[in-house]
């Protein structure tokens, strides 16, 4: 019995600005898998690559993560391509990879499975489903709102949401994909929506705003930790989200679980890359 069981692709990223081409592996599953290794929790990484990605898995595994690796015909393969101003981005899909069933995670008990899809068809309802009768369920609903068309992302609603939601125990969504989801801009009503849905523990991320926690109608505010430098944002949320449901997994209130997570994340930030720091980095983090 495992702790967390996180299930999402690892990616190949391809990073285009005007100055450099990088490639680098990403994804929730990387971010994640990453920020809580040096964690006190028995924790799982369900992945899906092609053969040819098999070294991002490899690394991940020879810093001690466990790892189940399925096969796939292709990586997630996505191109951000970067102007100038680094809030405009194009970002493109050049391969999907194969999506996650109810049957491939038949040998994996968890008491919190943490979803983390990258694109809109990535799981089903019915894995949402199978994976709320064995534990608690996790989701990040970003990939739910992420479609491809002729390689190009577009934005889309939640189409099986209704349905889905009743089967969710933690949903983390930032401002503007709660009010994609809810019809709402008002960070408090939205969360009100989606918990009359179905959702236990709504986490609604803001930046450098903090975040908001709504359960058994209850609003807990997350103050951000600012970080000394804004280096790298990417892979916030999902280490945002290691944090917190380690902590919950662990026993924590609501608060302190988000009050660590918001550390974490706000120290993720000052480093390119992922979070690799340690519970006592981010006790400091919290201290300063």
């Amino acid at each position: 019995m495992y702790d967390i069981c996180c299930i999402g692709h690892i990616t190949l990223d391809k990073i285009v600005t005007p100055r450099a081409v990088k490639h680098m592996a990403g994804g929730t599953a990387f971010y994640f898998s990453s920020a809580i290794r040096n964690m006190d929790v028995k924790y799982k990484l369900v992945t899906a690559v092609a053969d040819t990605e098999l070294p991002s898995v490899t690394a991940l595994t020879d810093k001690g993560i466990d790892v189940k690796v399925l096969p796939s015909a292709h990586t997630v393969y996505f191109e951000n391509i970067y102007g100038d101003n680094q809030d405009n981005r194009t970002q493109r899909v050049l391969q999907k990879a194969d999506a996650f069933t109810a049957g491939d995670i038949l040998d994996v008990e968890a008491v919190i499975f943490h979803l983390g899809p990258l694109l809109a068809d990535d799981m089903s309802t019915d894995l949402i489903k199978a994976l709320f009768s064995r534990g608690n369920v996790s989701v990040d609903a970003q990939g739910y709102l992420r479609e491809v068309i002729d390689k190009g992302v577009h934005a889309v609603d939640w189409a099986d949401k209704r349905e889905a939601l009743q089967y969710i125990d933690i949903l983390k969504v930032n401002e503007h994909e709660l009010e994609v989801l809810t019809g709402n801009a008002d960070i408090k009503e939205g969360a009100k929506v989606l918990a009359e849905w179905g959702v236990k523990e709504v986490v609604v991320t803001l930046g450098s705003m903090g975040s908001v926690i709504y359960a058994d109608s209850v609003f807990y505010e997350i103050p951000a930790y600012k970080p000394t430098d804004v280096v790298d944002a990417t892979g916030c949320g999902d280490t945002y989200m290691a944090g917190y449901l380690y902590k919950r997994v662990k026993g924590a209130d609501i608060q302190k679980a988000g009050e660590f997570a918001a550390a974490m994340a706000g120290l993720k930030i000052e480093t390119s890359g992922p979070f690799e720091g340690s519970e006592e980095d981010v006790r400091a983090m919290m201290g300063r």
